[in-house]
């Protein structure tokens, strides 16, 4: 099954990135892109600190309101060692055509051992998906019912 894919405009920012390599996917049914750190030198991430904005070295221009890309934590740095985004996922809108950043943290323990980022390494992951936009309809109430109806949190249970 061959699907057809959007062309994404890619700028270069920090020139480092031909050298480290570009974003790409690492394998042939990645669903990201993995994100370099754009760094001078060694960043050393405490536990539990602040978060740190690490430039990637690109851009990318989508310009389709169908489209939208997220900034998500590399499974294994995060699971590992604790490095994932401060706000969990990066929301990269169709019309952003900037820098793309990384605001990284540490979420070990304090005491815990501190992670070192270097000048070109891989540190997150960006996926685009399509976005549906819907128009609102203002109602009184709904048209129809669902079986979980207004049920909240923890209402279908947990076996």
């Amino acid at each position: 099954m061959t699907q057809h894919s959007p062309e994404i405009e890619l700028r270069i920012v920090d020139e480092r990135l031909r050298q480290w390599g570009l974003p790409k996917y690492e394998t042939e049914m990645a669903a990201g892109v993995d994100v370099r750190a754009c760094l001078d030198g060694p960043l050393i991430l405490q536990p539990q600190a602040p978060p740190v904005l690490i430039p990637t070295g690109f851009a990318v221009l989508m310009n389709n309101p169908n489209m939208v890309a997220f900034l998500l934590a590399r499974s294994g740095l995060g699971h590992k060692k604790g490095l994932v985004l401060s706000q969990a996922v990066g929301t990269i809108d169709a019309d952003y055509s900037d820098q793309i950043f990384v605001s990284a943290w540490l979420r070990t323990a304090v005491g815990s051992e501190p992670y070192t980022i270097m000048p070109g390494d891989r540190i997150a992951q960006l996926v685009f998906l399509p976005i549906v936009r819907p128009s609102f309809a203002v109602v009184d109430t709904f048209s129809a019912t669902t079986t979980r109806g207004t049920g909240g949190f923890g209402s279908t249970g947990v076996s």
